[in-house]
């Protein structure tokens, strides 16, 4: 039995904001900003609009365009580093408002690497639990959670969501191939290389991050997890049609190209336009692949990420 992609649909606030709007507020400039993350703008909610809110959106478009009953569902699954509040999930809030009435549901948290992981936790409910139709959803509000007076972080983030159904199916010529998670708190605990504060004088927190030693984490890390998902599944690159990576900043992403000798011209890239949203930008971006005609079926796609923790991972699949 093989996990494979029904339908995908992606979501994002209306309000952009710029470089140039940043640098009104902020020593910074859209050539600072842009030469050293390939950022141009970024999506970001409005008050009273909330990351549950972003996935609502997503996950009703995926649904409605797959043409499927949402009381089918039987999982609902959400990625997200940014809830509306510690409970109740954002899952059982979606679960309500899109009339998914037999699904369980519940949030996963694994940072910028949580739309792989969650991929890889409703594969193993669609195989070792025999569930058919599970609703994957990774929405997040990072702009709730950085200091807008620190330009080293602010002009990093954005908000968005992703929405995909995943089916089982016999289908061998789709489908998830294989997933790799990994795990090293001990770096979190040493460096405090990228976290957050947690609530402070009323304010939920900021996100605090060493830039340096997050790139250079990032293109190592990414760098070992697709070597071995690759080599573990018989398979090279030029098995791979497509990659599409976490978009945390250009210049990681076409570092990790020129590593493993790999065309740019073959990732997704979609940081100029979306910036960092944590575990929304894979599917954001593979949204975007598919909607401007790159990504077709039968589509071989190397997914990998790493977020806070640190948690990393990759998974490839077959379109």
């Amino acid at each position: 039995m093989k996990t494979v992609i029904n339908s995908i649909a992606t979501h994002l606030p209306s309000k952009v904001v710029t470089n140039d709007d940043l640098s009104d507020t902020l020593d910074t400039s859209h050539e600072w900003i842009f030469t050293r993350t390939g950022i141009e703008r970024r999506h970001l909610v409005s008050d009273g609009e909330f990351a549950s809110d972003l996935g609502i959106i997503a996950a009703k478009k995926a649904i409605e365009q797959a043409d499927f009953d949402p009381a089918k569902l039987e999982a609902i699954i959400v990625s997200t580093t940014t809830a509306d509040r510690h409970f109740p999930s954002c899952g059982a809030r979606i679960q309500g408002e899109i009339g998914a009435t037999k699904a369980f549901a519940f949030d996963v948290g694994a940072a910028c690497a949580g739309f792989i992981y969650s991929l890889a936790i409703a594969d193993s409910l669609i195989k070792g639990s025999n569930l058919n139709n599970i609703l994957l959803v990774c929405c997040e509000t990072l702009s709730r959670f950085v200091d807008w007076t620190d330009r080293s972080t602010c002009v990093l983030f954005g908000d968005g969501a992703g929405a995909l159904l995943l089916q089982s199916s016999e289908d061998d010529h789709q489908g998830l191939i294989a997933t790799k998670l990994y795990t090293d708190g001990s770096k979190e605990k040493h460096d405090s290389i990228l976290a957050h504060s947690g609530p402070q004088n009323g304010h939920r927190g900021y996100t605090t991050m060493k830039g340096r030693s997050v790139f250079k984490y990032a293109i190592e890390y990414m760098d070992q997890s697709v070597s071995e998902i690759l080599t573990e599944n018989n398979m090279t690159f030029d098995d791979i049609d497509w990659i599409i990576p976490h978009q945390a900043n250009r210049r990681i992403l076409e570092s990790l190209c020129k590593m493993k000798n790999f065309p740019t011209e073959k990732m997704i890239i979609t940081t100029n336009e979306h910036a960092n949203t944590s575990s929304a930008s894979i599917p954001l971006a593979m949204g975007y692949g598919i909607e401007n005609g790159k990504i077709k079926r039968g589509h071989t796609i190397l997914l990998t990420a790493l977020g806070a923790g640190l948690v990393w991972g990759s998974a490839i699949l077959r379109y």
